[in-house]
């Protein structure tokens, strides 16, 4: 009997303001973090987005080298989109507007 390839369980996961979507799957035991957003196919839903240059993380921690970064069972893998603003910036501008009012 051949060797059946042992896979895992992984999400991968991207959301707009519009649109969010976590697209679970079973991908080789070894597939790093990039490879998977590749094998979600995430990019065809979001064509609008560079998805292949985007910034991954697996929950919440921002991966320095997603490629080499191999997955465990249950991870999920994250895409991050760029900050329209400066976080700093946007708890001023909520602090300015909360004193105006």
């Amino acid at each position: 009997m051949a060797d059946a390839v042992k896979t895992i369980a992984v999400e991968v996961a991207f959301a707009t303001p519009e649109k969010q979507l976590i697209v679970a799957l079973d991908v080789p035991v070894g597939t790093n973090a990039t490879e998977a957003v590749r094998l979600s196919g995430i990019d065809q839903e979001f064509p609008e987005e560079n998805i292949p240059a985007a910034p991954l993380g697996i929950f919440g921690r921002k991966l320095a080298e997603p490629e080499k970064t191999e997955l465990s069972a249950g991870d999920r893998v994250e895409i991050y989109r760029p900050l329209l603003i400066d976080p700093k910036q946007a708890r001023l501008n909520r602090a300015a507007k909360a004193r105006e009012s």
